[in-house]
């Protein structure tokens, strides 16, 4: 098949795209008013879309949403950088070493054997119910996926082509930054798409298990109150900010990735 017909198709279908998205918005917005209309069920159990929408601007109005918007996006960014930071270097050396990753692979395994719904009230009986407890949760939820990532795209990077850095005599910090990074990148980023969604997970996960401010807390709240409108609020925050991280992530894999684009040409 040509390969200026495959990008011509590709373009056409990212040009479409945004619309795609919308309609099928507009199709699950009526779907539920019609839903929540033929129904005629209380608010308390199914809030129309009207009824959630001035929930959420009494809530931006009184600041509420934007402080608890705040603090989970706070812990969310921190745990994600941690965890990246950590699993990738961590990730590099298993790839690097076969004994160092027989030491430390059962290890691994078994942490992800635990749900993290299971260890995170030991985390902030341990560590308290500040900010600090829900950083490690979404530290420790972002942690193995872009671990694996990064061990699979270190080690996938040709064998020829590491000989060939060698007989130009590079050094390993000119081997990293010039073959295995730029290699294992597509990989890596692919992991961090991945680490992006969950680490909003872990936030909520903390959240609900001890905190006085955040959006799982005004999950709770709202829960306790019946104000189920503010509960779809508060979840859809929570979508919006998984989705706006994980736009950020695939723009950077757009700006860092180019080359793969210009090699396919």
């Amino acid at each position: 098949m040509d390969l200026n017909i495959i990008h011509k198709s590709s373009r056409t279908a990212r040009r479409y795209l945004p619309w795609t998205a919308v309609i099928s918005f507009a199709v699950a917005l009526s779907l539920w008013w019609l839903i929540a209309r033929l129904a005629d069920l209380p608010a308390f159990i199914l809030p129309s879309p009207a009824q959630v929408a001035a929930r959420f601007w009494k809530a931006l109005a009184d600041g509420s949403l934007l402080l608890h918007s705040t603090v989970t996006l706070q812990e969310v960014l921190l745990g994600l950088l941690a965890g990246t930071v950590f699993a990738t270097g961590l990730g590099y050396l298993i790839a690097k070493s076969r004994l160092f990753e027989r030491l430390v692979a059962p290890y691994l395994v078994a942490t992800q054997a635990i749900p993290i719904v299971a260890i995170a009230p030991l985390l902030v009986i341990w560590f308290g119910p500040g900010m600090f407890s829900k950083v490690l949760i979404c530290g420790l939820i972002v942690f193995f996926p872009v671990l694996v990532n990064t061990v699979v795209g270190v080690r996938a990077v040709p064998k020829s082509l590491h000989d060939l850095m060698g007989s130009l005599r590079a050094t390993r910090w000119q081997i990293l930054r010039h073959l295995e990074l730029p290699a294992a990148l597509p990989i890596l980023l692919g992991g961090l798409r991945i680490g992006a969604t969950l680490s909003v997970i872990g936030a909520m996960v903390g959240e609900f298990v001890g905190a006085d401010r955040g959006l799982g807390f005004l999950v709770n709240v709202a829960r306790g109150q019946y104000d189920t409108a503010l509960v779809f609020v508060a979840v859809f925050t929570l979508i919006t900010l998984a989705l706006a991280l994980y736009g950020i992530v695939a723009f950077l894999e757009s700006r860092l990735l180019v080359w793969q684009e210009t090699l396919g040409r």
